[in-house]
C-alpha cells in the first residue's frame, strides 16, 4: 500500500469511529512527516469522503453517520489548511469558488478551493448553497478572474444555467464541476459553461495551463435548448405536488396494503415520488433521457440495499406515465427508464454489473 493509501486507511478508521481529534492528528502527522498537502487532500481526504458515500449507499452507515463523517472530513481539510506546510502566498489571479443555489454538498467545492490555494491562487470560497444574486454581488465587489461553480445534483441544473449566464453577463468566465454536469461534462457544454473538469486536480491543472478568456461585452448566452419550447419541463415542474399526490393515490389503488403504511412510511414514499418527478424535470430540461434512467438505476440500487425490491419502481412510473400521457417526451423517458430497470442487473448504487 502506498503512503497515501496508508494515510487514507488511518483517516478512514478515525472518520468511521467518529473521532475528530484522531482525524486531525492523522493529517498533522502526515504533513509533519513531509507528505505533499495536495496529495493528502485528494488521495486521502477526498478518497475517504468517496468511501463514506459508498458505505451510505450500501446501507452500511446511517444518514447521521454520513453527516458526522462529512463534518470530520471538513475539519480535516481545515486542519490541513492551517498547517505551515500548506501555506502559500497568492501569486496567481483570483478565483471565486461556490456551490449552486440549493446545492448543500459543499465538500467537493471546498477541496477545489484548497487545491487552488496550494497552487498559488487567491481564492474566495463561499461554500454551499450560494444564492445567485449574492454571488453576482460578490463578483462585482471582488472582480475574480474566474468563477468555479460546483453542483452534485442534476435537479439544480436549471439554477446552474441561470448562474452561469449571470456570471458571464458580469464579465467572468465559469468553470464548472460536480456530478450534476454529467459523467463527461455534457451538461456543462449544453448550458454554456466556459470549461468543465471532473475533479479538483484537473481544475487546478486547467487553470495553470491557460486562463479562461473573459466573455466579450457583447456576449450572448447560448440558447441551445429548443426542446423547451414544448413547455413540458415547465408544466411538469410546476405540477409536481399534484403529480406526487395523484401517483400516491394511484399506487394505493393498485396496492391496498399501502393504506396501512405508517405516517413515516407514507412520508418517505411521497418523498421518493417527489424526487422522481424532480429528476424527470431535470431530464426534460436537458433533453437527455439517460439522466432520468441513471437516477432510477441509482435509486433502485439504494432501495435494494435497504431491503426494498427494485420492482416497486415500475408501477409508480407507470402511474406517472398515465398522468403525463399528453407529454410525449416525458412518457418516452418514463418508458425508457422502465426498460432499463427491467434489463439492467443492479449493484449497490444502481451501477450495472
Amino acid at each position: 500500500m502506498t503512503n497515501t493509501g496508508l494515510l487514507g486507511a488511518r483517516l478512514w478508521d478515525a472518520v468511521l469511529a467518529g473521532d475528530e481529534r484522531a482525524a486531525v492528528t492523522v493529517i498533522h502527522q502526515a504533513l509533519d512527516d513531509g507528505a505533499d498537502p495536495e496529495d493528502v487532500l485528494l488521495d486521502a481526504i477526498a478518497w475517504v469522503q468517496g468511501r463514506v458515500g459508498e458505505h451510505w449507499a450500501a446501507n452500511r452507515i446511517s444518514v447521521a453517520q454520513e453527516h458526522a463523517a462529512t463534518a470530520i472530513n471538513e475539519r480535516a481539510i481545515a486542519a490541513l489548511a492551517e498547517h505551515p506546510a500548506a501555506r502559500r502566498d497568492p501569486s496567481r489571479g483570483r478565483v471565486l469558488v461556490a456551490c449552486v443555489d440549493g446545492e448543500w454538498h459543499g465538500l467537493p467545492a471546498h477541496l477545489v478551493a484548497e487545491v487552488l490555494k496550494l497552487r498559488g491562487w487567491h481564492v474566495d470560497y463561499l461554500g454551499a448553497h450560494v444564492p445567485t444574486p449574492h454571488l453576482i454581488a460578490h463578483i462585482h465587489r471582488t472582480g475574480p478572474d474566474v468563477v468555479a461553480l460546483s453542483s452534485s445534483i442534476p435537479t439544480r441544473l436549471q439554477t446552474a444555467h441561470a448562474t452561469i449566464t449571470a456570471c458571464q453577463a458580469a464579465g467572468v468566465p465559469v468553470l464548472v464541476g460536480g456530478a450534476a454536469f454529467g459523467p463527461e461534462g455534457e451538461y456543462a457544454r449544453l448550458l454554456g459553461a466556459d470549461a468543465w473538469t471532473p475533479d479538483a486536480r484537473a481544475a487546478a491543472d486547467l487553470l495553470e495551463r491557460r486562463p479562461l478568456p473573459r466573455p466579450r461585452p457583447d456576449h450572448q448566452p447560448i440558447d441551445d435548448l429548443p426542446h423547451l419550447a414544448d413547455q413540458e419541463y415547465t408544466l411538469v415542474t410546476r405540477s409536481r405536488p399534484q403529480l406526487v399526490r395523484t401517483v400516491f393515490t394511484g399506487l394505493e389503488d393498485r396496492f391496498p396494503a399501502m393504506r396501512g403504511y405508517t405516517e413515516a412510511q407514507r412520508e418517505r414514499t411521497a418523498e421518493d415520488l417527489s424526487h422522481i418527478v424532480e429528476f424527470l424535470g431535470a431530464a426534460l430540461y436537458t433533453g437527455d433521457a439517460e439522466l432520468f434512467s441513471r437516477f432510477l438505476l441509482w435509486t433502485a440500487g439504494i432501495l435494494e440495499a435497504r431491503g426494498v425490491p427494485a420492482h416497486s419502481l415500475p408501477p409508480a412510473l407507470d402511474v406517472l406515465a398515465g398522468e403525463l400521457k399528453d407529454f410525449p417526451r416525458a412518457t418516452d423517458m418514463l418508458r425508457l427508464a422502465v426498460t432499463r430497470l427491467t434489463d439492467t442487473p443492479l449493484t449497490v448504487g444502481g451501477a450495472a454489473e
